[in-house]
């Protein structure tokens, strides 16, 4: 995997890069795992926008990812390792053994041919998928469970990963790449390595047509807005925020302002915050 530069042979070609995939192995995805995605622009069943900066986009399948990884005891083989145009990790194709054809989040190191296993049985290896029980103290892991056969909901994009830090009897400790240490249930399944294209990130996107094509509109400064649309609005010329801090669009702050619920049910698990 290599990143691009091209020549400033226009604005927009200046600072502009993209990624070389060279693991990948097929074009075209699998087309009994796609299925449409209607648009909603930001809007609900009302019409009222009720997410911002959404809108437009190139057209594009969604590709049903097997989160869950519940083929206990079935050995699957990679077929091929495909982009995915709705998330920054690949994914690779996996044919089981009974027929069945699945797509998983590519990790790190995963190659076409090689075999893959979900279940408590399965070795400690790259793509293999385990209860966090099961898994060694120290082991680099992505794609994890919150909850038992719900799916991986934590660690999913590129070159995310948690490492296992220790056991407290039946959870497991984990440390998040944001620093923050918790406690998961050792029956969640999770699967061994990290997530694969850890050069996505470095990205140039170089102009705002590029935006766009991920359906992504415009985001204006609240500055330059009236006083009926945002808190920092309105005033002769350029002026300042005229509040304590700066304001979300709906009043509240908006640099470290806490909104995690201190009740939440999950909040015992957390050990110790992200780090600063």
């Amino acid at each position: 995997m290599a990143i691009k530069h091209y020549k400033p042979t226009t604005n927009g070609r200046r600072g502009m890069t993209t990624l070389v995939n060279e693991e990948l192995t097929s074009a075209k995805p699998t087309k009994s795992l796609i299925k449409s995605v209607s648009r909603t622009g930001g809007r609900n069943n009302q019409g009222k926008m009720t997410v911002r900066h959404i809108g437009g986009g190139a057209h594009k399948k969604y590709r049903m990812i097997d989160y869950k990884r519940n083929k206990i005891g079935v050995t699957g083989r990679v077929a091929t390792i495909e982009y995915d145009p709705n998330r920054t990790a690949n994914i690779a194709l996996i044919n089981y053994r009974d027929g069945e054809k699945r797509y998983i989040i590519a990790p790190n190191g995963l190659k076409v041919g090689m075999i893959i296993e979900n279940g408590e049985k399965a070795d400690i290896k790259v793509g293999n998928a385990l209860p966090l029980k099961n898994i060694p103290v120290g082991t680099v892991v992505h794609c994890i469970e919150l909850q038992p056969g719900k799916g991986a909901e934590i660690c999913r994009s590129a070159g995310s990963s948690a490492q296992i830090l220790g056991r407290e009897g039946k959870y497991v400790l984990l440390r998040l790449q944001s620093g923050e240490t918790r406690k998961i249930l050792g029956t969640c399944m999770a699967t061994v390595g990290v997530v694969g294209n850890e050069d996505a990130k470095l990205v140039n996107l170089g102009k705002a047509g590029r935006k766009r094509h991920m359906g992504i509109r415009p985001t204006n400064r609240g500055s330059v807005m009236n006083p009926n649309d945002h808190p920092h609005g309105g005033g002769e010329g350029r002026a300042p925020v005229g509040r304590k801090s700066p304001m979300t669009p709906w009043g509240k702050p908006a640099l470290g302002h806490k909104t995690r619920k201190t009740k939440k049910a999950s909040e015992k698990l957390i050990i110790s915050r992200k780090a600063k």
